[in-house]
């Protein structure tokens, strides 16, 4: 065991049981283990359970590094509980389906229990930055130790979806568009995501990179073989890190940028400790959206903050031919800025918060995030 390892990389190639086995105990043995958990405690592994999706889509943590992870902790004499609060309806019904589609209704069989208290609450956080008063889904609040257990993803919004992304799970169902209109700014946005992560301060964040998600994440994307899972006491440091493996500066990702000004990471990922080479791990092919909503405008005027907006801010768009007129978009837009006509979404730009819920969401992936032609020419350069 290296006591000055943060942040943990191993090798898996596949979702094989060895291949995860070997993988999980050489990452966890290098940042102390499972050391924390004692018999008779309360373990709550809090997964990516974005929707009732195949496992195989790569959109939600894979149900068999789900259940090796699990077995460790009963081993230790704890009993686990599996949970999450997808956009839908925090309800037994839709969380049934939910589990069912992403692979973890298996999992019961081996003595993991899935919630099933689906009691909401709100709590009281003084020291938050953003959400002094945090809406909570109840069966987090009764856990002796909370295991942040993410899958690797790019992501309309945030750019990236890892640790930090995965806690605003925490917010229980539809809470979640309130959340997005309350905060469309995306820094604010990603202060509020961090606020969630300090009140809850999960002990261990294990991240699903063994088959992540690139393109047009995080539902609608395209599985990338990735061959990873990284595991860390600290979330903020493993989302620096994980960004940087697959393309993404500091600037790119808000919520590693303001873990930065809140002095919780280094300014250079290569001041994180790992165990391998960083640089040599780096997926150059790795599609991913950047957002551009991060440049630092404190010294220029409104006017430039606002022409920087109108040119280079990336949009949700819809591609008409993949559309099937469901209305998801519709429904669960925060701020009400999609009409249908002729069967099919309109967007109004004006009451749009580019939050992406319409791209998240979307059943058949036919929302997609549209980079502007300055956005492109910036990047080209």
């Amino acid at each position: 065991m290296n006591n000055n390892i943060e942040v943990a990389i191993s090798r898996c190639e596949d979702y094989k049981k060895d291949n995860i086995s070997k993988a999980l105990d050489e990452a966890l043995s290098l940042i102390g283990g499972l050391d924390f958990i004692k018999s008779g405690m309360n373990v709550v592994i809090k997964a990516n359970l974005v929707g009732p999706m195949n496992p195989n889509k790569a959109a939600t943590t894979n149900p068999d590094l789900l259940l090796e992870l699990s077995r460790r902790i009963i081993e230790r004499g704890a009993s686990v509980t599996i949970g999450d609060s997808p956009g839908g309806p925090f309800t037994k019904l839709y969380l049934g389906q939910v589990y069912k589609a992403t692979g973890l209704k298996d999992l019961e069989e081996f003595g993991i229990k899935l919630n099933d208290d689906f009691g909401e609450t709100r709590v009281e956080f003084k020291q938050a930055i953003k959400c002094k008063e945090i809406p909570i889904t109840e069966y987090l609040l009764k856990a002796d130790v909370i295991i942040n257990c993410c899958k690797l993803k790019s992501h309309g919004m945030m750019a990236l979806s890892c640790g930090v992304k995965n806690l605003y799970g925490i917010v229980p169902g539809t809470t979640k568009q309130e959340f997005h209109f309350r905060y469309p700014d995306y820094n604010d946005f990603a202060n509020m995501l961090i606020d969630l992560n300090e009140f809850l301060k999960p002990s261990l964040t294990v991240v699903d990179g063994v088959v992540a998600m690139e393109g047009n994440g995080p539902t609608a994307g395209v599985p990338k073989n990735v061959g990873l899972i990284i595991a860390s006491k600290n979330q903020y440091k493993l989302d620096f890190i994980c960004a940087h493996l697959i393309g993404l500066s500091r600037e790119n990702v808000p919520t590693i940028e303001e873990s930065f000004k809140r002095g919780l990471i280094p300014a250079d990922v290569h001041d994180i400790s790992c165990n391998m080479s960083i640089d040599d791990l780096v997926i150059k092919d790795f599609d991913i959206r950047k957002t551009h909503r991060q440049i630092d405008f404190a010294n220029s005027s409104k006017l430039t903050g606002k022409l920087f907006n109108k040119f280079m801010r990336s949009r949700p768009m819809v591609k008409k031919d993949e559309c099937i007129g469901c209305e998801k978009c519709k429904n669960v837009c925060p701020a009400k800025a999609i009409i249908m006509v002729n069967g099919k979404p309109k967007i109004c730009k004006k009451k749009c918060i580019t939050c992406f819920c319409c791209q998240e969401f979307c059943p058949k992936g036919a929302m997609k995030v549209k980079k502007t032609w300055l956005s492109k020419l910036i990047e080209k350069k």
